[in-house]
């Protein structure tokens, strides 16, 4: 199974070689950039991005998926920008949101990817039948721009009423999305329902995934094996997946922890397990 890693890890950081360096040292074999501006400036394409490709060129390891922007500001929303949602029943907002992502996914032309990962809907958002309308009608449009690109969308089950794995599924069977796969976040299923029951549901669409753990209280992208997830359960589904999806650790930044020393002995924990 892939090793791979989102830089989500060094979100509050903006991203560098040296980072990169560091993850290709730990025995990454695989990454996910996520698409936060303050981390990535992928607006900033003839700077930045550059950069950042000019890495991927001679490193040898491949970019497997960038993570879609949640806000559009240098400073992810502290500052009172509003998300970038794709279900707003507002269209003006709903445009603004698609062309942030756009931007996110011309990184493509510099370094290819093959998936972008998608958010429907913010946290705890409740569900309403125009979202869900409005999230069709900007997959089709964010599809129909990732496609030339040679990008995929995978849409990721979030702790909300619009992405639980049934209005996944659901979306993905009405709208005949059958290029649109899943993401599966191991964190928000455990925190949502079951890691076993969301997992059944999603499999077939399963092509990549986010690993974390959580004690089933919060959103809190612990190591694997800081909360209450069943690990080698969990691995077993994920092996299990009809096209084996990396293993993609999500995980959030700890001031007490060298992340680069510590992702060598997570890989190898998950692998047995």
């Amino acid at each position: 199974m892939l090793k791979a890693v989102s830089t989500y890890l060094f979100v509050k950081e903006r991203l560098h070689p040296g980072i990169l360096d560091g993850l290709s040292r730990s025995g990454v074999q695989a990454i996910e950039i996520f698409a936060a501006r303050q981390h990535i400036d992928y607006a900033n394409r003839k700077a930045h991005v550059k950069e950042i490709a000019e890495w991927f060129r001679g490193s040898g390891i491949p970019l497997n998926s960038v993570h879609s922007p949640l806000y559009a500001d240098y400073e992810w929303g502290r500052a009172g920008a509003p998300p970038v949602n794709i279900t707003s029943t507002d269209r003006a907002h709903r445009i603004a949101a698609m062309d942030e992502i756009k931007r996110a996914l011309e990184i493509a032309e510099q370094i290819p990817f093959r998936f972008l990962v998608q958010h429907m809907g913010t946290p705890n958002e409740s569900f309403g039948d125009k979202k869900f309308e409005a999230a069709m009608t900007s997959i089709e449009h964010l599809r129909a721009f990732a496609k030339p690109l040679g990008v995929r969308i995978l849409l990721e089950n979030i702790p909300n009423e619009l992405s639980t794995p049934d209005k996944l599924v659901d979306l993905i069977h009405q709208a005949h999305f059958d290029d649109v796969g899943v993401c599966f976040d191991f964190g928000h299923a455990h925190i949502m329902n079951s890691v076993r029951e969301a997992f059944e549901i999603l499999r077939n669409y399963v092509k990549s995934s986010h690993v974390h753990d959580n004690a089933k209280d919060k959103d809190s992208h612990l190591w694997p094996g800081q909360g209450t997830i069943d690990w080698k359960e969990a691995m077993a589904l994920l092996r299990s997946a009809p096209q084996t999806p990396p293993l993609l650790l999500e995980l959030e930044s700890d001031e007490k922890v060298n992340p680069l020393e510590k992702l060598p002995g997570a890989f190898e924990k998950l692998e047995v397990a």
